[in-house]
């Protein structure tokens, strides 16, 4: 049985010697830790709490999904060809009734308008206790993109080998479906640079603010919106991505 320590160990000498990338240490997983002993406190929740105490739905080639976000990506696939869907921004006062009621386990969102439902995914993602990306690996994935393509996409494994499973099961999940929406584009007019500036801040959770960027950092995360996710396997192990900071699937 592999040791997680050794193994983390070694990818963190290679990451460092062969692509000069260093990677903070793990103050996160004593947060995470802080987190998940508190999750007693909210137990029932959906918004703003980590995974380990949300309800979860068992998703074919996926594994364990929070339930939420299988709702709501299954609700959008029906409105993928809405024009401007993410991009429009649903009624804050809907927003704030359908939020209240998924807290009080209401299902809601079948019955709600797709941007509503597009708003209420993004807030998910942006009220997570830490970002799914984890927030110590930001860093070394902004120096992964700097690389030549084929260091990049070695380099960016290599990364996504110091993540948790359930992490990499649940950005698997979502990417595909991003990139079902991003297939549509010609119709919904979202296509992949356009979605990696509206998910950026809501998967990173940026210090320059959730809802508003700068000019400069919308600038950069277009120019680096270009193939943002290539998910060729559903094993780790075998995974071969290339993990933008934009944050989208482009397959």
């Amino acid at each position: 049985m592999w040791d997680r320590r050794l193994v983390r160990l070694a990818l963190l000498q290679q990451l460092r010697a062969v692509y000069g990338i260093k990677v903070k240490s793990g103050r996160g997983q004593c947060d995470r830790r802080r987190h998940e002993t508190a999750t007693t406190e909210i137990v029932g929740k959906i918004f703003g709490v980590p995974f380990s105490a949300l309800p979860h739905s068992v998703v074919p080639e996926y594994g364990h999904i929070p339930s939420f976000l299988v709702d709501a990506c299954t609700s959008l696939e029906e409105h993928i060809h809405t024009e401007g869907l993410f991009r429009k921004s649903g009624s804050v006062i809907r927003l704030r009734a359908l939020k209240n009621k998924l807290d009080h386990g209401e299902s809601c969102l079948s019955s709600a308008p797709p941007c509503d439902v597009a708003g209420l995914l993004k807030q998910f993602f942006r009220e997570l206790p830490e970002p799914i990306l984890p927030a110590d690996l930001h860093e070394a994935l902004f120096k992964a993109q700097q690389l030549g393509t084929e260091e990049k996409n070695k380099a960016t494994l290599l990364l996504s080998c110091l993540m948790a499973d359930h992490t990499i099961d649940v950005l698997r999940y979502f990417f595909n479906f991003l990139r079902n929406v991003s297939l549509r584009s010609s119709e919904n007019k979202m296509d992949s640079s356009n979605l990696a500036v509206i998910f950026a801040p809501n998967l990173l959770q940026t210090s320059e603010g959730h809802e508003k960027m700068s000019a400069n950092t919308e600038k950069k995360l277009r120019l680096q919106a270009a193939g943002i996710f290539q998910i060729l396997s559903r094993k780790r192990y075998q995974l071969c991505w290339v993990l933008m900071v934009s944050v989208l699937l482009h397959h």
